[in-house]
């Protein structure tokens, strides 16, 4: 939602000095500031509080008359990952670090580069009659829109009156350990005159908590997808750019780069057991260099990427790929002929991936190549084994990867499940059975997305 932004104007005042901001976020882009939350007025004078992750990494919390008044050390990188952030101020408290307090999943966060006090008793902007109240952008001095948020959110609320406890609108999940959302917060919150509850059921700015402060769409679009909070699919790491001319794009799940060097990146989740499904295409509008079609690769590899001239012909890449001739690779040699008729910016190609028996497959189109049959389990009909070379340092795991060898050329968008190819939703709707997932073609029977509830499947 890079140029997307929400607006609101309270009609009335609440209280101006004690409030609680939670939002569930996901990045896309680590190198952006990030605006998460900002009221004041339409240009930001005195008064106004913003909420935003920096260009570094690092959460900030501003206020126009102290200035940063927080700026975590810790850096908030993981673009696979949905952080719950809390923000609880109460300037009343006679205490400084109690009247701002700022939660990631659920932590308190104590350690800051910056933590400036922030006044006794100060009157903020955020529940002024008349002061915006805007998600996913901030206006500065002159009025002019900055830092817009690149990425996803749900679960947008605000509390007017009460500075909250993190426990209010996530748990600890009592099998994995892992701090999860409430889907049913609203009996316990006292809302307040200008508090809201947006975003729960997909994209809907109708406000969901006991008032009617729904917000309005103020520019761009917004799009819904199936990665959310309980349910995150994998995507590709933005942090692998050997050559740092490599394109991120559509919530990193579209790459191309324009080197003349041997590159490949991985996806942010692993296969460590079961059985996964993906798709990919190529996607000029990502990016085509011109180079031959044949340069691109896809498929899996079990080694992380420590020098991108191992990919892919010389022997210590573990990996199984599929370029687009249909020549299919393992540890720098052929281990496969031309399938069918190799695969174009056309075709859909089909990833398969059965973890407990070691066994890759591919396909294109609807079609499985070689006559493969991703169920056929242990006997691995139409499919390819992975091996180990002997100078590899596997990391144990196989995870899906892209590669270009020497001339990169058409950009790649991936569907990990999410139901979108870059911007481009499926068009037949395949399932995944009974796990959340939609791909343009239908699951194999026994395969999953590769999500968490893919994992945890």
């Amino acid at each position: 939602m890079a140029s997307t932004y929400l607006t609101r104007t309270p009609s009335s005042t609440g209280n101006r000095q004690i409030f609680t901001f939670s939002a569930w976020v996901k990045r896309s882009s680590i190198t952006t500031s990030d605006t998460l939350f900002y009221t004041g007025p339409n240009a930001a004078t005195s008064g106004m509080i913003s909420l935003r992750f920096t260009s570094s990494g690092t959460i900030n919390v501003y206020q126009t008359d102290i200035g940063s008044f927080i700026t975590t050390n810790r850096l908030f990188r993981d673009t696979s990952a949905w952080y719950h952030i809390v923000l609880a101020i109460d300037t009343t408290q006679a205490t400084p670090d109690d009247r701002r307090k700022l939660y990631i999943n659920g932590v308190q966060e104590t350690s800051f580069s910056t933590s400036t006090e922030i006044n006794r008793n100060l009157s903020l902007s955020v529940n002024t009659s008349g002061q915006l109240q805007r998600i996913g952008t901030y206006a500065d001095s002159s009025g002019t829109l900055e830092n817009q948020f690149n990425g996803s959110m749900s679960y947008v609320a605000l509390v007017d009156g009460t500075a909250e406890l993190p426990t209010i609108f996530g748990e600890t999940d009592s099998v994995t350990g892992q701090w999860k959302i409430k889907t049913d917060i609203t009996p316990s919150v006292a809302w307040g005159t200008n508090g809201f509850l947006i975003l729960k059921n997909g994209n809907s700015l109708t406000d969901e908590s006991t008032n009617t402060n729904n917000f309005t769409l103020g520019g761009g679009t917004l799009t819904n997808t199936l990665d959310c909070p309980d349910n995150v699919f994998a995507t590709l790491n933005p942090l692998e750019n050997f050559y740092s001319n490599y394109t991120y794009a559509q919530g990193n799940t579209a790459v191309a780069s324009t080197s003349s060097n041997r590159t490949y990146v991985t996806s942010t989740l692993a296969m460590p057991s079961g059985k996964y499904y993906w798709e990919c295409k190529l996607d000029a509008t990502i990016g085509d260099s011109g180079g031959a079609s044949t340069s691109v690769y896809v498929g899996i590899t079990g080694q992380t990427p420590i020098s991108p001239s191992q990919f892919p012909s010389d022997g210590t890449c573990f990996n199984c790929v599929m370029n687009t001739n249909g020549q299919v690779y393992s540890n720098g040699s052929t281990i496969g002929s031309a399938l069918g008729s190799g695969w174009s910016s056309t075709t859909i190609v089909m990833m398969a991936y059965d973890a407990d028996n070691n066994k890759m497959y591919f396909g294109k189109d609807g079609t499985w190549l070689n006559s493969g049959d991703p169920t056929s389990g242990s006997t691995g009909t139409g499919a390819f084994t992975p091996t180990t070379a002997a100078s590899a340092t596997p990391i144990g795991v196989y995870m899906p990867m892209w590669g270009v060898d020497f001339n990169a050329s058409y950009g790649t968008s991936f569907n990990f499940g999410n139901g979108y190819f870059g911007t481009s939703a499926v068009t037949s709707a395949g399932t995944a059975g009974s796990t959340p997932g939609t791909f343009e073609y239908d699951v194999p029977s026994g395969y999953q997305p590769l999500s968490t509830k893919g994992l945890n499947a």
